[in-house]
């Protein structure tokens, strides 16, 4: 059973009736599900997940007034009944529980809900959006936690996805098409394995903002860019590449990043006929209409 398939049992067998009980007035106000860090809110869970911080839990999202009000008796009611239910690890506990809505988004992004503006939003680390928008919520029917999920996962705002797919590109090309060629050449393997490693996550953090989708955390970025529909063969030539002979690496590289460059064209992203993927970095920054961010250095974001 996955760890979501735990949480969906303890909130039918346990906690959706002794919310009801306990919280009568609160039961319609309080929204229920699992999100968050952990590779059980991803669906990524399997055997080898269950050696550490692997328990039923959940997520109790209240209202700042609610949470005011009953907060802290929720979670010591919480923590009782996942006791009574099944044994909680530590870090399972602090990952769960009763909380805030807005502290909860503010865990994650910064701000208590959608980052106000462009700005903002480039300053949230992209595997916590990922990361706080994730999983799924079993009950919300005062609906105030899924609108500010909902905003979320629209994704970024025209701009701010631009000034990030840029950086990913400049990466991919000066770590890919770049330094890898020239570190192979030279025989340093371990500069050659920075670039590849560089090159690898921007190429796959690219292909999640070209399919419209936030990067997880780095340990589940390859799992997570097999599943989208964009670029699909880009990523199995990404998953080829480490165990690619060193005089076929250059080849490989450069054909995934054409795929990219491509796409690019193909999404109005990028007029550039070049291949070469500064090039095409520029050419996205370009395209950006608010100043201040067309104005950064094209590897920030």
């Amino acid at each position: 059973m996955t760890g979501m398939e735990l949480a969906e049992q303890l909130y039918r067998d346990k906690v959706r009736d002794a919310i009801e009980a306990e919280f009568p007035a609160y039961a319609g106000r309080i929204a229920v599900g699992l999100a968050g860090p952990g590779s059980e809110c991803f669906g990524f869970d399997d055997a080898i997940s269950r050696d550490h911080d692997f328990a039923p839990r959940l997520c109790l999202w209240l209202t700042e007034a609610d949470a005011r009000e009953v907060g802290q008796a929720v979670q010591r009611s919480y923590e009782r009944w996942t006791a009574e239910y099944a044994p909680v690890t530590a870090m399972a506990r602090d990952r769960s529980g009763a909380i805030a809505i807005p502290d909860y988004y503010r865990r994650f992004t910064g701000c208590p809900g959608v980052p106000p503006d462009a700005i903002a939003w480039l300053r949230v680390p992209e595997h916590l959006l990922a990361a706080c928008t994730n999983g799924k919520v079993f009950r919300d029917d005062l609906g105030e936690f899924s609108a500010v999920r909902s905003a979320l996962l629209d994704g970024y705002p025209a701009d701010v996805r631009r000034k990030r797919l840029a950086a990913r590109l400049f990466t991919m090309g000066q770590a890919g098409q770049y330094n890898l060629p020239r570190c192979l050449k030279r025989g340093d393997a371990v500069a050659a394995q920075l670039a590849q490693s560089e090159f690898i996550r921007a190429a796959l953090e690219a292909i999640c903002l070209l399919n419209g989708r936030y990067a997880p955390y780095y340990k589940w970025l390859y799992r997570a860019a097999s599943a989208l529909p964009v670029c699909a063969e880009a990523v199995r030539w990404i998953g080829a590449l480490p165990a690619a002979a060193d005089a076929d690496k250059a080849e490989q590289t450069e054909r995934i990043c054409v795929s990219v460059a491509e796409e690019l064209r193909r999404q109005w992203l990028s007029a550039e006929a070049d291949d070469f993927l500064v090039n095409q970095a520029f050419a996205v920054q370009s395209g950006i209409a608010d100043p201040a961010l067309r104005g950064l250095d094209v590897s920030v974001g």
